[in-house]
């Protein structure tokens, strides 16, 4: 695993997407977002480069739906 500090914990990532963490927890279930576990406390973490991408593709269909 890559180092730990380049992850944010659901509620970080959470904030960082501007959702719910429920909502992460539904995405990851149904494999719309990556998420990765942690190696000792088996805690959700998801990867910064990750969620920049998703936000990016969300803020893309957005302005597509626009025109």
């Amino acid at each position: 695993m890559e180092k730990l500090g380049e992850y944010l914990r659901i509620k970080e990532a959470a904030e960082y997407l501007g959702v719910s963490p429920n909502s992460l927890r539904n995405w990851g279930r149904d494999g719309k977002s990556i998420e990765h576990r942690h190696p000792v406390n088996n805690y959700r973490l998801y990867r910064i480069g990750d969620l920049a991408r998703l936000l990016h593709s969300a803020r893309n269909l957005s302005s597509q739906s626009l025109y």
